[in-house]
């Protein structure tokens, strides 16, 4: 050997064969081309083909990139069998320094050819999955390791590649419902009434603005913004739902303020109907619910996200085209149907929502100032209701008996008919009567809060109103009747089914709820006492006693109370006994839910509901009324507005009904209608200022 031959070149343990084995461990035979799968000449990958038809020849990888749908490109690997028989050649020949220098360049080419070059991390949604599982797959196969059936199959357990279309298809039909679901919770109005397909043919410009903000982000912000801004449209999703089912009832929207023990409410009376195990499912269906909502939303912006990243250039144009349109649609007001096409309604909602809070929490200040005031506080006792001593005075709530069911013409014939009958019914027993109209604070429901803005002269809108008012000592119409000493205080209120302690704060001497009456017969829905067996209880139980000091009286008549389904009907006073024989009459009713199919049959029993409830209160007065009988009677609110079917009025009936002229003569100043109607333009006043107009009339 020359001493300028260079020494036998080793194998390096760290350049790797093609088979996954050290170079050390290649074979020194020349390298086979069969391609029985697993052995070192399989150099076919699932998708490519390696080159290098020659042994021993090796060709450097070509800079081809495979780009997958998460954006990431990965460098395609050209596979050859060679290099293992390269470093048996570099091995074997010593003989000249050529020789050396190939086998040093062979091992080279199989060790370039086992490792991959990184591949560049994506945007990080989940179609990188797909591009991580089909490079490591195609590397896999182009250095011809041994593949296991039983190893894990990138994406979707392996269905995206086998299935690649089906794949694509779902990637695009997930973007798009992400699309859609963001677009829809920015234009959908808040009522149900404003639902029409001209309100989604609108342009948002906060989807303009939030597609802005996201393209100017990097990209750890931009994934984080676009949770939090998608959580936050979920959360709007809910709002706007719960303002759908407060305006369906109440005629207003949410109040994110005080509403939220109306909740509660809800919780009771899912019980009430359903039983434990049903409010304890609604809760929890309700929270998963919520969930679901926060979860969709957050994802679904997050993915719109990525989306425009992948597409950055795309995605800048298309928002700069759409920012254009919606600022000339804007500045020319181009509708569609009457509706503005360039819209900010969610902003506006937002905004209006914003001010509903601070106007909420600034409310008890306000109230608070009005609840020091009382014009008859410092009146003395025996000054107060002269006009009134010696009568029995009732007053007295029907339910839901509002303006709808007089003005109506679906209602007014039969309802006017009802109230001429209850007129002759009076006159003929020796009564008269004079009827106008009170706005109320509520409509839809919340009788409490009518009833006591009736009986203590303040405007009671809220809940937070409500107990301010019956944790205080402001006097109310009823408390001032107590408060003469002249007169026992009762109420009758089958609504209550559980404890009541505001009934002490209205000054009454003894209460009968539901359990006190004497009734043994079936719930009718929501009510649990028909109308005409709570005025014959008052009647046995208080009225219709000997001996007894002169009543007042506050009475609740709870058969109008939605849903109006079965409905009670007027028998014979004799035969009510305990309200047994209404079990049949309660067979022969209607079932609820067959009538809220249709709004037209819900006014019909609506107004039969009212029918019921005015014919057993004029055949009551007709029946146990005397000469120092005083009835005042009236509605709590509107009904909700299947009934009213989109009016705005707030005004309910009311009426006084008295046997002595003398009673009615110290109200001849308010301009009231004579008889049960009140005529169209009669006086119209806030249910706030009776209390003050009534005492004032009765004191002189």
């Amino acid at each position: 050997m020359s001493h300028l031959t260079p020494p036998r070149q080793l194998p390096e343990t760290d350049a790797d064969a093609p088979d996954r084995t050290t170079a050390e461990d290649a074979p020194s035979a020349p390298a086979v081309t069969d391609t029985e799968p697993g052995g070192a000449g399989a150099v076919e990958s699932a998708d490519e083909q390696a080159t290098g038809p020659t042994a021993g020849a090796t060709e450097p990888t070509a800079g081809v990139e495979a780009e997958d749908d998460g954006g990431a490109a990965r460098p395609a690997t050209e596979e050859t069998a060679d290099g293992a028989e390269n470093v048996k050649t570099a091995a074997d020949d010593s003989e000249d320094g050529k020789g050396a220098a190939d086998g040093a360049e062979g091992r080279k080419g199989a060790a370039d050819a086992v490792v991959p070059h990184p591949a560049p991390a994506g945007d990080g949604d989940g179609d990188g999955d797909e591009a991580d599982g089909e490079a490591g797959g195609g590397t896999a196969a182009a250095t011809g390791a041994a593949t296991d059936s039983s190893s894990p199959r990138p994406g979707w357990f392996g269905r995206r590649r086998r299935h690649p279309r089906a794949a694509r298809a779902v990637r695009t039909g997930t973007s798009v419902l992400a699309g859609v679901l963001v677009f829809v919770v920015l234009v959908i109005p808040n009522r149900l009434d404003r639902m029409d397909l001209q309100s989604f043919l609108r342009l948002p410009v906060e989807g303009i603005l939030l597609a802005a903000v996201l393209l100017v982000l990097p990209s750890k912000a931009r994934r984080i913004t676009a949770v939090v801004l998608g959580a936050f449209l979920g959360l709007s999703a809910v709002l706007k739902c719960l303002d759908m089912g407060f305006r369906q009832t109440l005629a207003r929207p949410f109040d994110l303020v005080f509403d939220w023990v109306l909740l509660g409410d809800a919780a009771d009376w899912t019980k009430d109907s359903f039983g434990r195990s049903g409010e304890v499912l609604a809760i929890i269906g309700l929270i998963v619910l919520l969930v679901l909502v926060l979860v969709l939303s957050a994802l679904a912006t997050a993915r719109l996200a990525n989306v425009m990243a992948r597409h950055r250039s795309v995605a800048v144009r298309g928002t700069l085209v759409l920012g254009t349109a919606w600022i000339i649609c804007f500045t020319l007001g181009v509708q569609s149907g009457g509706v503005t096409v360039a819209t900010k309604g969610y902003s506006q909602y937002l905004a209006n929502r914003v001010q509903y809070v601070r106007d909420g929490l600034g409310d008890a200040d306000v109230f608070k100032k009005q609840l020091a005031v009382d014009a008859f506080a410092s009146t003395p006792k025996d000054q107060l209701l002269t006009g009134l001593r010696g009568k029995d005075v009732l007053f007295t709530f029907i339910e839901s008996y509002g303006r709808v069911a007089i003005d109506d013409p679906a209602m007014a014939p039969e309802i006017d008919a009802t109230l001429k009958e209850g007129d002759a019914r009076l006159r003929s027993a020796g009564f008269a009567a004079r009827s106008g109209w009170l706005r109320s604070p509520v409509t839809g429901a919340g009788s409490w809060l009518a009833h006591s803005t009736f009986l203590s002269g303040l405007w009671i809108k809220n809940q937070q109103r409500y107990r301010t008012l019956t944790t205080g000592d402001h006097a109310t119409l009823t408390s001032y009747f107590q408060k003469t000493g002249a007169w026992r205080t009762v109420g009758i209120v089958p609504g209550v089914r559980k404890a009541w302690p505001e009934g002490k704060y209205f000054g009454l001497d003894h209460i009968y709820d539901s359990t006190h009456l004497g009734y043994q017969g079936p719930y009718f829905s929501w009510t649990p006492v028909p109308d005409q067996f709570s005025l014959e209880a008052f009647q046995r139980l208080e009225h219709g006693k000997k001996n007894r000091d002169p009543i007042m009286a506050e009475i609740i008549l709870a058969s109008s109370h939605n849903p109006w389904a079965p409905i009670a009907h007027t028998i014979d006073w004799d035969d009510l006994g305990d309200g047994s024989v209404f079990e049949q009459i309660k067979k022969e009713g209607k079932d609820p839910a067959e009538v809220w199919k249709h709004p037209a049959s819900v006014r019909t029993e609506y107004r039969n509901a009212i029918e019921y409830s005015l014919q057993s209160l004029t055949q009551w007065m007709q029946r146990y009324g005397d000469k120092n009988t005083v009835l005042v009677f009236l509605g709590d609110h509107q009904p909700v507005p299947t009934v009213t079917a989109g009016s705005t009025s707030r005004d309910v009936p009311v009426t006084i009904v008295a046997h002595d002229p003398k009673v009615l003569d110290r109200i001849s100043d308010w301009g009231w209608t004579d008889g049960l109607k009140p005529a169209d333009d009669a006086p119209e006043w806030g249910m706030d200022t009776f209390r003050d107009r009534f005492m004032t009339a009765y004191q002189k």
